[in-house]
């Protein structure tokens, strides 16, 4: 790096939820000199100060060479490249996840980037407990097997455990978030979701009459824009290793029913199950009952690792992620992404 340029840092997958506000949080922060965003397609918005775009497909082999001429002379990679659909053909999503993936990583070592931040996830966790404290970043990995999200997010676990051992030279982080959430991806997330015929405007509180209480129906969220700043540190502080984030309060019935206001209704999971799989085999919703099961198991995260060696702290409450959610899903609100494109309807 040179010193009077600041960082060069190129981010997979900025123009999704977590890349939007990734290279926005780098665009602002004085050491970072300049940022590549990399996606599919480029985005429609104006340029932000510092950040250049340009096209890759991580599922297509030939995608190699590209790799090697963007990532040259970069001082770090965030690797949040992911794609969630479509959940009927996990073959699909191998290939851009986790082949793509393995593109990147491949590319890191050949280029000589000094750092590599990894966007894990909760999903990866082994079914833990869902009560406070939580489980720590040594909790096992293995995932819900079941569920094609958190059976690629695993394996790259594991991909990553290797590729540490074999390239020490290479500072890895891995970031493992609860679900984000803000409101410029609600459209993108209904549509990942509930399905791209699923209207936003339905989805008003006032037309939820009740909550249901699932067995094992504990999470935790937490807002895009705090996530984007753990990246940021990330790239800035010389840390290595898995972070688990999320906002400080986990998130059940009781807090979705007083969001919502909405009753709070005690159900059974295989009913529910089911109707989703019913749902899910008629190709109505996109989101499948494996992960639905995932969802059920996953375990609650302890962040206090994040907080002592990143020093990052979550500006904004569970609550306030969610409730910015739904204001974008009833708004159709989304940002000018081909990913993120805000639409009420479709």
């Amino acid at each position: 790096m040179n010193a009077s340029q600041g960082l060069r840092v190129v981010v997979t997958g900025a123009t999704g939820n977590v890349g939007t506000s990734v290279v926005r949080a780098l665009s602002d922060d004085p050491a970072v000199g300049s940022v590549l965003g990399l996606a599919r397609r480029l985005p429609g918005h104006k340029p932000l100060p510092g950040v250049a775009w340009d096209t890759v497909d991580l599922s297509r082999p030939d995608s190699t060479r590209t790799l090697d001429t963007l990532l040259a002379g970069a001082d770090a990679v965030i690797h949040l490249a992911w794609r969630f659909q479509p959940t009927h053909r996990p073959v699909v999503t191998w290939r851009s996840n986790v082949e793509g993936s393995l593109r990147v990583f491949d590319a890191v070592r050949r280029a000589g980037v000094p750092a590599l931040i990894h966007a894990s996830s909760v999903g990866a966790y082994s079914p833990g407990p869902k009560w406070e404290p939580g489980v720590d970043e040594q909790w096992p990995t293995h995932g819900w097997p079941d569920a094609a999200y958190c059976r690629e997010k695993a394996y790259l676990e594991r991909v990553l455990d290797t590729f540490e051992l074999r390239h020490p030279q290479v500072r890895v982080v891995r970031m493992r978030p609860g679900f984000l959430f803000k409101e410029g991806a609600a459209s993108e997330q209904r549509r990942i979701f509930g399905g791209r015929y699923l209207p936003g405007v339905l989805l008003r509180p006032d037309l939820l009459p009740f909550v249901p209480d699932l067995e094992g129906l504990r999470f935790q969220v937490l807002y895009s824009d705090d996530a984007a700043d753990a990246y940021r540190l990330a790239v800035l502080r010389d840390v290595r290793g898995p972070f688990n984030l999320a906002a400080d309060t986990v998130t059940d019935a009781r807090a979705l029913g007083e969001l919502l206001d909405s009753r709070v209704v005690r159900a059974p999971s295989p009913l529910v199950r089911g109707a989703l799989a019913t749902a899910w085999r008629m190709r109505v919703v996109p989101a499948s009952p494996h992960l639905f099961d995932a969802v059920l198991r996953l375990p609650v995260m302890d962040c206090g690792r994040a907080r002592e060696e990143l020093g990052w702290r979550p500006v904004r409450s569970a609550s306030d992620a969610l409730s910015s959610f739904l204001r974008g899903v009833a708004g159709g609100e989304g940002e000018a992404t081909a990913p993120l494109a805000g639409n009420r309807w479709a």
